[in-house]
Formats: structure tokens, sequence, C-alpha cells
């Protein structure tokens, strides 16, 4: 029998990537967990409107299931409710899109196992590789656009850029991880060869945060 699995999903291409990698070792993918702040109607990760996951989950044929959660108790929040996906989609195993920060991986590793949960990381990789990482993206057939910038680290410029070739040959020139694992970039999936139709959007307005620049998606109903 395939193993029962949730994955921890920010909408991102590490998630698609480690998505696809789970559909390739025969796990069967339940759900999407994705963590809102309860104060915000928004992702905790990237700030995408919930209603953008939403549709990722709807392209994906896949159930979205919200973690609401705050700044002081997302870990009991998170273990609470894969304590419910446990009763509710028999799950057994608990996946990440994390790369190869140690710290990430510590703290899924040990909520997972408080939950009696096997941790899975199935991108885990050293940081040389991440380079090869965004050029097996790129390769995919899965396509993303940069929603979030860090405001020292990657300009404006790079808001709402096509994850592809030239993104892959530009993001060399900057003294950043390719793959943004240290939140230079953060990325938006809509479309790629487990999607069952891509989903629809536009980009709206660029928003100054404090220590970010974000680029609104707009659902297309």
């Amino acid at each position: 029998m395939k193993k029962k699995v949730a994955l921890s999903w920010s909408g991102g291409k590490d998630a698609a990537m480690c998505l696809q990698k789970l559909h390739e070792e025969g796990y069967e993918m339940t759900c999407l967990l994705t963590t809102i702040p309860k104060e915000i109607d928004r992702t905790f990760g990237h700030g995408e409107k919930k209603e953008a996951i939403e549709a990722q989950g709807k392209s994906l044929g896949i159930p979205v299931e919200w973690i609401e959660c705050t700044f002081s108790t997302y870990t009991e929040d998170f273990m609470k409710k894969l304590m419910e996906m446990k009763h509710t989609y028999g799950i057994e195993a608990i996946a990440f899109g994390d790369l190869y920060l140690e710290e990430h991986r510590d703290w899924g590793e040990k909520v997972a196992e408080k939950c009696e949960l096997q941790a899975l990381y199935p991108l885990w990789m050293k940081e040389s590789e991440s380079l090869q990482a965004l050029r097996n993206f790129v390769e995919s057939g899965y396509k993303a656009k940069v929603i979030r910038v860090h405001k020292d680290k990657i300009g404006t410029d790079w808001l709402g850029r096509e994850v592809n070739e030239q993104f892959y040959q530009d993001i060399q020139q900057k003294p950043v991880c390719p793959m943004g694992e240290g939140g230079e970039y953060h990325t938006f999936v809509y479309d790629g060869p487990l999607f069952k139709q891509p989903v629809p959007f536009e980009l709206g307005e660029i928003l100054p945060l404090e220590t970010t620049y974000r680029i609104e998606l707009e659902i297309i109903h």
C-alpha cells in the first residue's frame, strides 16, 4: 500500500518539486498543509491570499488544509493540525520542501516525532547543489513567477519574473542562493506536470513591506 503523506505547502517552486518527487516515489498525497496567521488572511510563509493557494489545490486536485496559528504558538498549532490529519486522512508522514537549512529540518523532524509521524525531505541536498536544483526546476515543466523579494538582496525588478532559463542565468550574477533558500525571493507555481489546468491569475500592484516587496496575485474566477 502507498504511504499516505501530507505536504507542507508554501505554494512555491520548492513545494512543487517536493510534490513531484513524492509522486514519482509512489507516495499517496492526501492534502496540502498551509499555515496562516489568525491575525491576517494571508499565508504565513510567502504572504499569498488564501484564494491563491486554494486555486493551486483545485488545479492539482489535492485538498488544502489550513493551519491557523499565531507567532507565539506556531509549533503547537502545527502539531495539533497534524494530529487532526492523522485522524482525517490517516497520514503516516509529513513532507517538507526544505533544501539544506539544518535548523528547519531539526524543527520538522522534532514536530513529526512528537506526532508519531515520519518526516520526509525529498529535496535535501548540499548548499553547493542549489544551482543544479534550480536547473532541475527550470527543466521540470513547472512554471513559477517571483512574487516576493528581500529588499537588501534582490531588487523589485525581479518581481513578476518567470523562473526560466534567463532567470537561471541572471540569478548567478547575484550574491544569493540560486534557489532563494535564505529568503532572497519567493515564487508562486501556477502550472506543471501534476496540474490539471493552469491557475488563472493576473499580477497586481507592488507592495512595500518591512523587509521585503511583494507583488499581488489576483486570481481570475
